[in-house]
């Protein structure tokens, strides 16, 4: 099926932590249209159960697609992939590409066998993540932890707030305070929100740590799928939109510019 230029790339998160993603896939394809969703009207996932996750997330994505026609649908959220993904499949009639915790990088990175997921409290609890780690993870000790805060640290960081050191450091301690911490070599970043304030996490940290997610490898996926079709001769301007418009979504402007999202709409 022949694909207009004008097609964009979707990319879809509860809030700004899909960013993370956008961006190595700009860097890859520079000139692909994007629009890119947030769900703020339901910010923030992590904290809420599978059944609403579950319900919410393929009716917007469908509602998305209607209105945007993209050729390709990325779930820019590890929480609403890993609930959510294999129904949102089966509603589209696209490409739809999924976040999941870069369990396998960290298990070939590690060199002392024990790393750390940190992502949402819904992520870290899924068997999707005990299914990668006894795949990839088998012979490791993966220690686990939730952290909504680090969350709303990055959407502050973006709305260019000043930020708690606090929230990183507790962050990082709910993994080194567990049997093993003291042997911890390598964290995964297992939110899409968390890669946005690595910076903080590492000034945090109490001795060097790895960290590792995902967005490198979903722009390869996204390439791969788009190989061959046709794109703008020049960059457009990318579009985000919101479920819900209010002060706080309108701090992220500046922030959503530095993406090439210059353009804010409602959903």
């Amino acid at each position: 099926m022949k694909v207009a230029p004008s097609a964009p790339l979707l990319f879809f998160d509860s809030g700004v932590g899909g960013l993370s993603i956008l961006a190595p896939a700009r860097a890859a394809l520079p000139n692909a249209p994007i629009v890119y969703a947030a769900d703020s009207a339901g910010f923030p996932y992590g904290t809420k159960s599978e059944a609403e996750i579950a319900a919410r997330v393929p009716a917007l994505l469908g509602r998305l697609v209607e209105r945007f026609r993209p050729r390709l649908a990325v779930i820019a959220c590890n929480t609403a992939s890993t609930i959510a993904l294999s129904a949102v499949r089966a509603a589209l009639d696209i490409p739809v590409v999924g976040t999941v915790p870069a369990i396998k990088p960290a298990a070939l990175l590690s060199k002392s066998r024990v790393f750390g997921v940190l992502g949402t409290d819904a992520t870290v609890r899924q068997p999707y993540v005990d299914r990668l780690t006894a795949e990839f993870g088998a012979d490791c000790t993966v220690l686990r932890h939730g952290s909504a805060a680090l969350v709303q640290l990055a959407e502050a960081k973006l709305r260019g707030e000043p930020l708690d050191p606090a929230i990183a450091r507790d962050a990082l301690a709910g993994l080194l305070g567990q049997p093993g911490g003291d042997h911890m070599d390598t964290v995964v970043l297992a939110c899409t929100h968390f890669p946005l304030v690595e910076a903080e996490l590492a000034a945090a940290a109490p001795r060097p740590l790895a960290f590792v997610h995902g967005g490198d490898g979903i722009a390869r996926r996204i390439a791969y799928l788009t190989q061959g079709q046709e794109w703008p001769a020049s960059r457009p301007s990318g579009k985000a939109v919101f479920t819900r418009l209010d002060n706080s979504v309108a701090a992220l402007a500046p922030a959503l510019a530095d993406f090439g999202l210059t353009q804010m709409e409602a959903l």
